[in-house]
């Protein structure tokens, strides 16, 4: 079923999960494991994010280094499929524009249309560790907008070959991102909403917000996307704070304010447990205001912390 589908059929708001593919070398038993004790919780859909590959320099017999492409957490598309088939609940891939030309993205698509996946999450991607700047497949998409405009043109029957003649409309449920504090690489506010309404009005169907840990500034997204037209769902995505470290780490890669009172709250922690009691505190709080507010999904980061996003929702259903 399209996300929007469980949406519209929805008498309350709706749970889901996002997870990381395992590393390499490790078990589908270890997504099993991670999703098994949330299951209990009836998630409409689950993501899975995908990931580029990694360029690392690997030392020779003869002391030289040569420079090797390596992706850690490959999987994704086979993890949907397990997800769907282990739980029988509808899983939503991440597609991504870095690592990736046109022609790999099609096939992914062709495989998910097969596999009968109904929803994509379409991204454009971090840059890779240790470089500064998002560099495009020199046969890829530099924008995110332009691997959206690739899922709709195949839900038009639309495929790169322009000899192909009726080629099989897919029908992809198609996601994007929303930041309810910019893009960091948006000019200004303004100018990051434009983006996402050029999107909406290209074929996206919901948008699923960035973390943030402001409801107000949530609060004030919507209420500028709907002043601009933007009238799709939109999903919060909500992530625990379980960790000093996280102060410095969140706003410095997702580019997100830390409240004072969480951060206040937090320095006085002497323990990462006493952290994570004062996030999972957070989030049920959050979570019971954002539900209140009527959104339609919460959806939860849980990357690793199961535990805690199971306390969160059990206490908030």
């Amino acid at each position: 079923m399209k996300v929007t589908e469980h949406i519209a059929k929805a008498n309350d708001t709706l749970i889901s999960f996002e997870i990381l593919p395992p590393l390499k070398g490790k078990s589908i038993d270890s997504i099993y494991d991670h999703l098994d004790p949330l299951m209990e919780f009836k998630p409409a859909f689950i993501n899975v994010t995908y990931h580029r590959s990694e360029h690392m320099f690997k030392k020779r017999a003869d002391g030289s280094f040569e420079k090797v492409e390596i992706r850690k957490r490959p999987g994704t598309v086979g993890i949907c499929a397990a997800i769907m088939n282990h739980y029988n609940v509808d899983a939503v891939p991440h597609l991504i524009c870095g690592g990736f030309s046109r022609e790999e993205t099609e096939n992914a698509l062709i495989d998910l249309n097969f596999l009968g996946v109904d929803n994509v999450l379409v991204l454009r991607g971090d840059a890779p560790k240790n470089e500064t700047f998002f560099e495009p497949d020199p046969h890829g998409h530099r924008y995110a907008i332009e691997l959206l405009d690739q899922v709709a043109h195949m839900n038009n029957g639309i495929y790169l070959e322009e000899d192909l003649q009726s080629g099989v409309k897919t029908n992809f449920c198609i996601g994007v991102a929303g930041y309810p504090e910019k893009h960091f690489e948006a000019p200004n506010m303004q100018t990051d909403m434009s983006h996402l309404k050029r999107k909406v009005e290209q074929g996206a169907d919901y948008i699923v917000t960035q973390m943030f840990f402001n409801n107000q500034k949530f609060f004030d997204y919507v209420a500028k996307c709907r002043e601009m037209g933007i009238t799709v769902p939109i999903i919060p995505g909500l992530k625990p704070l379980t960790s000093k470290k996280q102060l410095t780490i969140l706003p410095r890669t997702f580019f997100v304010d830390i409240p004072d009172e969480l951060s206040s709250e937090v320095l006085k922690c002497k323990t990462d447990k006493e952290v994570e009691e004062v996030g999972t505190r957070w989030l049920i709080q959050q979570s019971k205001e954002l539900k209140e507010f009527g959104v339609p999904v919460l959806h939860y980061y849980t990357l690793g912390k199961p535990h805690v996003i199971k306390n969160v929702v059990e206490t908030i259903i």
